[in-house]
């Protein structure tokens, strides 16, 4: 009787542990994920914004290891494979779902719609799916990235940042009545900077400085080809002037 009870006892403290696991990376997920419903006669229209957070990412990342078993090396390079698409380097990632139950949504040019407010000032998007144009009947769902760093200070835009808003123009639909639809976010404990660490993030890393080492190169010559060009002139000047000199 014993012999029967131990091995399921040991199956049922297995399975616990992976719901309590999987309940634990739920919560997380839940967390940086909101939805805000509207509705107007009998349409309506739910959007959820989710905000990868340095926390989302490795909960997304860790669920995804324990459902599959992967070896530490299969984890790093499905980080680092997550990691690039989300373009975290140098981009605050938002993903948008819209499910709608009402008159079709018209939302291009959707960079134009959609905004992230951060210490005050608000941000559009340098980049999202295109298909977020789309005049949309039923659902459809898409990744915007917004700027990290200042164009023109290079300051990395979530440094003492405590909050982070995002809002979408109530004039995409009807059923708002043009109100916006609003998301706020606490990322005052957030460190990105954290899921550069480790093989994935070095791998990231070294991307990073090709693609930044070949931007500099092509400058270099660049710059050369001027400076050719400047010496080219200032010899035919001094020639110029050597010739005046004689006369």
């Amino acid at each position: 009787m014993r012999k029967t009870w131990i091995p399921g006892f040991a199956i049922f403290l297995t399975l616990f542990a992976s719901w309590a696991w999987a309940s634990s990376y739920d919560s997380v997920l839940n967390r940086w994920s909101k939805t805000k419903d509207f509705a107007d006669r009998g349409d309506s229209l739910s959007i959820t914004a989710t905000y990868y957070s340095a926390e989302f990412i490795e909960a997304t990342v860790q669920k995804e290891a324990d459902k599959n078993l992967w070896t530490a090396d299969e984890l790093d390079r499905y980080k680092y494979q997550f990691l690039k698409t989300l373009n975290l380097e140098d981009s605050i990632p938002v993903r948008l779902s819209f499910d709608n139950r009402g008159p079709a949504l018209h939302m291009a040019p959707f960079g134009k719609q959609v905004w992230l407010w951060i210490g005050g000032k608000r941000y559009e998007p340098k980049d999202y799916d295109p298909r977020l144009n789309f005049r949309v009947q039923d659902k459809i769902e898409g990744m915007v990235y917004f700027p990290r760093f200042d164009g023109k200070t290079g300051r990395d835009l979530l440094k003492g940042a405590k909050t982070v808003k995002l809002e979408v123009s109530g004039s995409i639909s009807m059923t708002m009545k043009a109100k916006t639809a609003e998301f706020v976010w606490d990322v005052a404990n957030d460190n990105p900077e954290k899921l550069f660490a480790g093989k994935a993030g070095a791998r990231l890393e070294m991307d990073r400085l090709i693609k930044r080492l070949e931007k500099l190169n092509g400058e270099k010559k660049d710059l050369e080809g001027k400076l050719e060009q400047v010496k080219a002139e200032i010899e035919k000047i001094q020639a110029r002037m050597s010739e005046l000199q004689k006369q």
